[in-house]
Parts: C-alpha cells; sequence; structure tokens
C-alpha cells in the first residue's frame, strides 16, 4: 500500500510539473507602435510598463514611433513591423483614417493586434483588433467640463498641443459640451515648444480676459500654461484642469495652480497588452470585451497617492 502511496506520489508530480511547464516556445516579440514624438515624455510611464512585462512574460516588446510625430511616418512603421512577422502588434489609433489600413493588414496577415490609448472601441473593432485599451477622450473631456461647470466656469481655453491627433479635439470637445458652451475658437493650436505653449497661452487670456477656465492635454500643454499663469499673477486665479500626470503637475495640483489631472492610468495601456497578448500567443486565451484605463481624478485629496510614483508608474 505505501509503495502504491508513493508511485503515485511521484506520478503526481511529474503530472504537476508537466502541467506547470506549457507547451509552447518562450521569448515571444512583440511590437508596440505609439505616435508620440521623441520630445512628449508622458510616454516615459508606458515605456517602464513595457520593460516590466516583457520581464515578468519573458518576451520582447520593441518600443516604435515616428520621432517628429508625423502620422504618415507612424503608418509605414505599422507597415514595417508587420513585415517583420511579430507574435503581435500594440498601436496606437492616433488617425483612424491613416492607420486604419496598415493595422487592418496586419489583422489579414494573422498579426494578433490590441490597440491602446488614442482611438475608440469602435474603431478598434473595425480594424479587427482583438480588443481596445484606452480612456474614452470624449467622455474624459465632458467629465472634465462638469466639474468646470459645478466650479462656475463660463468661459475656457483648451489648450491643444497636438491638434493633428484627433483624439486631442475629442477631449477638447466633451469639454465644450460638459460645460454645455461652443467649442468654437476656445480651442487653440499651440504646438509642442514650451516657449510657443506658454507665449500663446498668454497671448490668449491677454485677448479674452473673460476667460476664468482652461484645460491643458497633457504635460506639454500643461506645464508651460503653468508658467504662463504664475508669470501674469493668474496662477489659483483660474479653474484649471489637465489631462495626465507629471512632476510639475503633481506640485501645481498641490500649490492650487491645478484642481485636477486627468488619470487614464498610462502604465496599464502599456503593461495589459504584453500580458494579455502573451497569454493569447502561448494559450489562446483574451478577454472579449474592451477595457477602459481611464478616467480618473487625481486632485488635492489624493495626490499623496500617486506624486512619488508620477512618470513611472502613474
Amino acid at each position: 500500500m505505501r509503495k502504491t502511496l508513493a508511485a503515485l506520489a511521484v506520478a503526481s508530480l511529474a503530472l504537476a510539473g508537466s502541467l506547470a511547464t506549457p507547451a509552447h516556445a518562450e521569448g515571444e516579440r512583440f511590437v508596440f507602435v505609439s505616435h508620440a514624438p521623441d520630445s512628449d515624455s508622458w510616454w516615459n510611464t508606458i515605456k517602464n510598463a513595457l520593460k516590466v512585462a516583457s520581464s515578468q512574460m519573458g518576451v520582447t516588446v520593441e518600443y516604435r514611433n515616428p520621432p517628429t510625430g508625423d502620422l504618415a511616418d507612424m503608418a509605414r512603421i505599422v507597415e514595417q513591423a508587420t513585415a517583420s512577422n511579430p507574435a503581435g502588434i500594440i498601436s496606437t489609433i492616433a488617425d483612424f483614417n491613416v492607420l486604419k489600413g496598415p493595422l487592418a493588414k496586419a489583422v489579414e496577415q494573422g498579426i494578433p493586434v490590441i490597440t491602446v490609448n488614442s482611438g475608440t472601441i469602435e474603431e478598434s473593432k473595425d480594424i479587427g483588433a482583438l480588443l481596445h485599451i484606452g480612456q474614452p477622450e470624449y467622455a474624459a473631456g465632458f467629465a472634465a467640463g462638469e466639474r468646470a461647470k459645478a466650479a462656475g466656469v463660463k468661459k475656457f481655453l483648451c489648450v491643444n498641443h497636438y491638434i493633428t491627433n484627433p483624439a486631442s479635439v475629442q477631449r477638447c470637445q466633451g469639454f465644450a459640451d460638459g460645460l454645455n458652451v461652443p467649442l468654437g475658437n476656445q480651442m487653440i493650436d499651440t504646438g509642442l515648444d514650451p516657449s510657443e505653449v506658454k507665449n500663446k497661452v498668454s497671448a490668449y487670456l491677454r485677448a479674452n480676459a473673460d476667460t476664468d477656465g482652461i484645460i491643458a492635454l497633457g504635460p506639454n500643454s500643461a506645464e508651460p500654461t503653468i508658467a504662463a499663469l504664475k508669470e501674469n499673477g493668474m496662477a489659483g486665479q483660474v479653474h484649471f484642469g489637465t489631462f495626465d500626470l507629471s512632476a510639475g503637475i503633481s506640485a501645481a495640483i498641490k500649490d492650487g495652480t491645478i484642481a485636477f489631472a486627468i488619470d487614464q492610468q498610462p502604465y496599464l495601456q502599456g503593461y495589459l497588452p504584453v500580458v494579455l497578448l502573451t497569454n493569447y500567443a502561448r494559450y489562446g486565451v483574451i478577454p472579449p470585451n474592451a477595457i477602459n484605463s481611464g478616467p480618473g481624478f487625481i486632485t488635492k485629496d489624493n495626490i499623496a497617492l500617486v506624486e512619488k510614483l508620477a512618470g513611472e508608474y502613474r
């Protein structure tokens, strides 16, 4: 009887060992394609997430982007990624009309695609992607507009540093609709140069002295706007919200210059698709629905929970 039990125990251990070792070749290679120019530091959190996920999963993730943010260049990068036949592609949908073709071709070639960050769930489905991970940009802007309306904002400025990305316009339009006012010329195209952003914000506020609210679309527009407000003595005098987080934004929330930052949790946008694609490649399992990584709101009440992680995990 003891010999039988011992034999069963050995057999059980052997079976457990075989179950713990999946029958697949590890070391899959994935390509992550973003629309971000090299100058956009916000993407450092996503890059960090890619490193963590690739290490944990035992895979390789190549991050590729158009150095200047040119979307035609991004489309070519997607085509090049497809030609390299990776185990999966992760991509933003910065402009559906520009990227639909290249991403759909990757799907047609049999490459699993997950879309993240920019774009909508509907656009992701149209491309044939497995799912979308990101923040509904219009809805996030609308929620921010509702907050501004509750604070008494009547006229606002939307500081758009990346106006060629439709998602940025969705944010501004959502904000205007949340306030129940027309967007009109309250959205300005500032570009990415910090000095230009600061100068254009200052010029707008001089020309529109009744502006009582500001929404910025990320650190590239928020941080120069902070500088402009402090320079002209308006810091803390206008209701100021922004998308995304950085060390400068965190400090401005603490000192009262910024009322809130909208957190789309970019770490999840980098981490989750790598984990999901790895499991899909190895076991054929994938969630059936899109994943909303945001929006969440960071204010003085909860900034202490996240400020030490800003730029790395938040």
